[in-house]
């Protein structure tokens, strides 16, 4: 979930205090917290809990579910502060970013840096001495595909960027999974895959919305290279698969009458709002009658919806 924050000054100027200025320390605290981007942590944790009850087919241990919350908040939390590192030029240049801690100058560069590298090696020894290694596997694997692969790598070369840079988003689904079970099944790269096709209909809505952010500071995010149409086509292709993919888990075996009523439900309403855009585009829509973000804040809600079938569903079988 992005957090679209624009303050009445000219994007690109930041907000720096000078050397040895007041920085109180409840704000201090605050700017710590807001380098984990919380808001994207609870995205990711919805898609983590849910699952642990599906691979316990029940309640699973509820002192399992809250280290492997905490050990997931942490490396969450760690590659976010070290995105933020890596995007501070830009973060500076783009209206929804200007009021992250780096640019407001309420923390510095290298506090950031630290801070993220410590969450890092945190998480990844949280999960190991308290949940096993497999998870800490995995949590490591998602933390530096994230900053590595996307961030350093795709985010300013590629408009394919959040496509192949959304499988750190998808690790979630897998660590849950494994922190139950210490292994590996086809449910989990199931919703996995639901996760991967899930990302660039969730994320292109909004990047049409801010796309000249994008195209300011030349990061090639589709909206800013491609029409609404073909954007538009595009996350029409994308949301057909992911709504396919979540009906798997039923004629496997893995999921009952209730995960399928609501994977039905909200993928006919998903498909329903992705058509609309897609009409809209083809009209020549723009503006505020385009409407995009009506399927980002659906986006949020359908992966809500149906994680939580997939976490009631084990109860009704």
């Amino acid at each position: 979930m992005c957090v679209t924050a624009v303050e009445s000054r000219p994007a690109g100027v930041a907000l720096t205090p000078s050397p040895g200025g007041h920085r109180p320390f409840g704000a201090r605290v605050k700017a710590f917290v807001a380098l984990t981007k919380p808001r994207i942590i609870e995205l990711l944790l919805i898609t983590t809990v849910p699952v642990m009850f599906l691979a316990a087919q029940g309640v699973p241990d509820l002192w399992l579910v809250l280290t492997t919350t905490i050990g997931g908040y942490l490396s969450a939390g760690g590659a976010n502060a070290l995105n933020m590192y890596i995007d501070r030029d830009i973060d500076a240049l783009m209206d929804r970013t200007s009021q992250r801690p780096l640019v407001t100058g309420m923390v510095s560069p290298r506090e950031c840096l630290a801070f993220g590298i410590a969450l890092a090696v945190i998480s990844t020894l949280w999960f190991g001495l308290l949940v096993n290694w497999l998870s800490a596997g995995l949590s490591l694997g998602a933390l530096l595909f994230y900053v590595v692969v996307y961030t350093m790598i795709l985010k300013r070369r590629t408009s394919q960027n959040i496509v192949w840079g959304g499988i750190a988003g998808c690790m979630p689904v897998l660590i849950g999974w494994s922190a139950v079970t210490n292994s590996m099944s086809w449910a989990a790269v199931i919703l996995f895959a639901v996760i991967f096709f899930w990302t660039p209909p969730h994320y292109w809505p909004l990047s049409m919305k801010v796309k000249d952010d994008y195209a300011r500071v030349g990061v090639p995010m589709l909206p800013v290279i491609a029409s609404n149409r073909v954007v538009a086509r595009q996350i029409v292709l994308y949301s057909w698969v992911m709504v396919a993919v979540s009906l798997l888990l039923t004629p496997l075996g893995y999921t009952g009458w209730f995960y399928t009523l609501v994977a039905v439900l909200t993928g006919g309403f998903w498909l329903w709002e992705a058509h609309g855009l897609l009409n809209r585009a083809k009209s020549g829509v723009t503006g505020a009658k385009l409407k995009e973000m009506r399927l980002f804040h659906w986006s949020i809600t359908y992966v809500s919806l149906l994680f939580v079938a997939v976490a009631v569903d084990p109860f009704l079988k």
